[in-house]
């Protein structure tokens, strides 16, 4: 993320960039897409079989993933997925922030506030 300190991360509205499907096991995999420039689109794209990379998410990662919406901010999702969890899940908002982030930098999500 942007470095800025006064960024407070539960106030971010966290959007996915990217499809997912939701498997029999009701986890969720995100369909991350092979090649993000059209060059390499457009050569490869007869040459390989799939166009997407698999990504599965294990159940929280599943539960973090189908809760970004584009309307609920970190705080929200965070009472949410404790509710949805209870007592177990222990540091919630730092494991969902530790979660998010990455999904940040790998480029699956982006947040209404940091756009440009």
């Amino acid at each position: 993320m942007r470095k800025k300190s006064n960024i407070n991360y539960l106030e971010l509205t966290p959007e996915r960039v990217h499809e997912h499907i939701i498997e029999e096991n009701k986890l969720v995999t995100v369909l991350v897409p092979r090649f993000s420039s059209r060059f390499w689109k457009k050569i490869l794209a007869g040459r390989v079989k799939n166009k997407f990379i698999n990504l599965n998410l294990d159940e929280l990662g599943s539960a973090t993933w189908l809760q970004i919406d584009g309307k609920k901010n970190v705080a929200q999702i965070c009472e949410n997925l404790i509710n949805h969890f209870g007592e177990d899940f222990v540091q919630a908002e730092e494991r969902t922030i530790k979660f998010m982030s990455q999904l940040y930098l790998n480029k699956m999500i982006k947040f209404k506030e940091l756009k440009k």
